[in-house]
């Protein structure tokens, strides 16, 4: 007999949380990462690293990492780096075949606040008729973004998350944000599998899909850092992408999951 996911969380006393990080290059901050996530106080926490074939050794050291985790920690690889997007859809994919309940987004970077987890996940869960998603927002009261960030970093922020809400009208304050936790049940409602953006679009497009099916949103406030180690991987095909993308769902095809 098959359990629906929904029947399985409800008789489990501690929902299986997954945290999937994407990982290229962050062999520096990855152990932290791994360190703070294992110290919340946060039961049948989970780590799956998706690494894109990283050549600074990241892949080998979450391998390392996962041996010595007693199976708190997974990794996930990849042969090669085709975008944060199918990254995510990729260790998603494979958390809800591994039974996760609750499946977060986060980056490896070390700028989304480990400690608000909790809090995310319990706001996730509360109630019968609780949010599809629950994101990690700088810009609801209380969120802040990194002090570090220059004056016209801080502008071309705000200016993309009022550009995609004037576009699509999703009512969501930090609609480019990617420190998320999501039910499982509604990653399988969205249909997971056909979203194709990548980059901010690809967080765009996940929350469109949320909207569409008519699934609630929920923001809570954090604050967002600067990362410490390595760089960035915003290019300027992400950019343009982004740009695009707000079109794109506007006017395209609906897909399945929108």
């Amino acid at each position: 007999m098959i359990v629906s996911r929904a029947s399985r969380a409800a008789d489990t006393p501690s929902p299986k949380v997954v945290v999937v990080v994407p990982t290229y290059n962050e062999r520096e901050n990855l152990p932290l990462l791994v360190g703070l996530l294992t110290s919340l106080a946060l039961p049948n926490l989970h780590v799956l690293v998706v690494d894109d074939g990283s050549p600074d050794g990241t892949g080998a050291l979450a391998d390392r990492i996962a041996a010595e985790s007693a199976g708190t920690v997974t990794v996930l690889h990849r042969t090669y780096k085709d975008g944060l997007g199918r990254a995510y859809v990729a260790g998603m994919t494979r958390a809800l075949a591994d039974g996760a309940d609750v499946v977060v987004q986060m980056d490896a970077d070390l700028s989304h606040p480990a400690e608000t987890l909790p809090l995310m996940v319990r706001t996730l869960l509360a109630g019968g008729d609780g949010p599809a998603v629950v994101i990690g927002s700088r810009y609801v009261a209380g969120g802040a973004l990194a002090t570090a960030w220059s004056w016209h970093r801080k502008a071309l922020s705000a200016w993309a998350n009022f550009y995609v809400n004037a576009v699509l009208r999703l009512g969501v304050k930090d609609a480019t944000a990617g420190f998320k936790a999501w039910r499982g049940t509604a990653l399988e409602a969205i249909d997971l599998s056909s979203v194709r953006s990548n980059g901010y679009s690809f967080q765009v497009e996940m929350n469109h899909r949320v909207i569409r099916r008519g699934l609630r949103i929920v923001e809570v406030p954090i604050t967002f850092e600067e990362r410490v180690n390595g760089e960035s991987k915003l290019s300027l095909r992400v950019q343009v992408e982004s740009a695009i993308t707000p079109w794109r769902l506007r006017f395209g095809r609906k897909s399945a999951g929108s």
